[in-house]
């Protein structure tokens, strides 16, 4: 039994760090918010006042948080994680963020001799909870090799995308091909429907045919086909769509910053702005089709 930190219990990092607990490995959970903590405790998690008492002495480190700023600040400095924890510690962050601050938290980590990848995940909240979440994983060999027995245990699929910083490319660019996917897909509906299709007759066709995708088979943008899909509950995040737009705006800085020119992605982060800063800003990212439906989408 290993003895691990989990930083950041939010809608994702709970079901994450509950799933470590569950194969039986002692969890310190911190949050700053107190009732996710209290929710943690309850699942078997040990709660912890702060980060220094959670990785004090940790086997392992996982954190998920909100964006790169909240990542170095725990990661980097004098007080930060890389210099509290032993040295056989491994350090994985599986938050999503920009390419360039992954590897400089990798790099102060190697610089101080502790081993550290970006973990990104793609899967959404069933996904962490269940157990089945993708890891896209950047870092040394050595370091994937030893985080790799703590992330198959909250996930199916552990793949190493290379050095430092390459889980981070691969995670902004496959959320980025989704985005493009899921409004392709609700498109393809709205005008089935104008044309008089029946929708689930739609789906039965293009779930078989060359219009596959995940986002239309597993995560179905009208209600109906795809039970478990958040279509069925008004919309109610499993991914939710400023979470989207974030991984968007990531893509798009990350082409900037290598001179890609991406108009598909481009248009993409433009309809989900749109959608967010609509009515989308509480709702699942597929939500999106009601933004097209209504002939609101530019």
């Amino acid at each position: 039994m290993a003895v691990i930190a989990f930083i950041g219990l939010g809608n994702m990092g709970s079901g994450m760090a509950v799933n470590l607990v569950k194969a039986g490995h002692s969890v310190r959970g911190f949050d700053l918010n107190k009732d996710v903590v209290n929710a943690f405790a309850a699942k078997g998690g040990k709660p912890a006042a702060s980060v220094l008492e959670a990785v004090t002495g940790a086997d392992a480190v996982v954190t998920m948080l909100p964006a790169a700023k909240h990542v170095r600040s725990v990661y980097e400095g004098d007080e930060g994680i890389i210099a509290q924890v032993k040295p056989d510690c491994v350090l994985m962050d599986c938050s999503t963020i920009d390419v360039d601050s992954a590897r400089a938290v990798g790099e102060a980590a190697a610089k101080a001799g502790v081993k550290f990848v970006d973990a990104p995940v793609s899967g959404g909240v069933a996904a962490a909870e269940g157990g089945t979440l993708t890891f896209m994983v950047g870092g040394p060999e050595a370091a994937f090799e030893a985080a790799k027995p703590y992330l198959e245990k909250m996930g199916k699929a552990v793949i190493h995308a290379g050095d430092a910083g390459a889980g981070q490319a691969a995670k902004i660019c496959n959320n980025m091909l989704l985005a493009i996917h899921m409004i392709g897909t609700c498109e393809a509906f709205v005008l089935a429907e104008k044309l008089g299709l029946d929708l689930q007759k739609f789906f039965d066709i293009s779930s078989k045919a060359s219009g596959q995708s995940w986002s239309m088979t597993s995560y179905c943008p009208v209600p109906g086909p795809v039970p478990a899909a958040p279509s069925n509950r008004d919309y109610k995040p499993g991914f939710a769509a400023p979470l989207m737009l974030k991984d968007l705006r990531l893509a798009m800085e990350a082409a900037g910053s290598v001179g890609a020119k991406l108009p598909l992605g481009a248009h993409s982060e433009a309809l989900y702005t749109a959608f967010t800063e609509g009515d989308g800003a509480d709702k699942d990212f597929s939500g999106i089709i009601r933004m097209i439906a209504d002939g609101r989408a530019r």
